[in-house]
């Protein structure tokens, strides 16, 4: 009630003998509906199944797919049971905002793609470049810099 998500439960009972990512079966068939509407839904992993060190990757269900929804997941620290029933992943409903896409309707085909790669490519001339301001106490130097940012680390060239 008041959820976000609706739970995905594993159909069949399971063992994860590796760190292998695998597929999990839901036995869950049919077009997702929110406010009598198709839409589509991001697969995302339970809080409670990553502190069971099992980890569910994201996925999207696209609206136009019809067949059985797989739960993709793999454990850092196997033998890992997974019981049927046991509910490990949740889909969020999306709105479809894309009304005309281009391609083949995904049916009851999944991990697949409906269009071409895209890739963000940038030429040598066009480098992330920023103005900066690098201080230690009194001290001020002011340059071009070329700007690696990664989570906690940041490398200026």
């Amino acid at each position: 009630r008041d959820s976000l998500g609706l739970d995905l439960a594993a159909a069949i009972d399971i063992v994860l003998k590796d760190k292998k990512l695998i597929k999990i079966p839901t036995g869950v068939r049919r077009h997702l509906v929110s406010n009598r509407q198709p839409c589509g839904a991001l697969l995302l992993g339970r809080s409670s199944t990553t502190l069971q060190s099992l980890t569910v990757e994201p996925g999207v269900i696209d609206a136009d797919f019809t067949g059985e929804i797989m739960i993709m997941v793999f454990t850092r620290f196997p033998p890992m049971s997974i019981l049927a029933g046991s509910r490990i992943a949740q889909l969020i409903p999306q709105q479809q905002l894309v009304k005309e896409a281009r391609g083949p309707v995904r049916g009851s085909e999944g991990f697949g793609s409906t269009g071409g790669l895209v890739l963000l490519t940038l030429t040598m001339e066009q480098r992330p470049v920023v103005e900066a301001t690098l201080q230690f106490g009194p001290d001020k130097k002011r340059l071009q810099a070329l700007l690696d940012t990664g989570a906690d680390i940041t490398i200026i060239a």
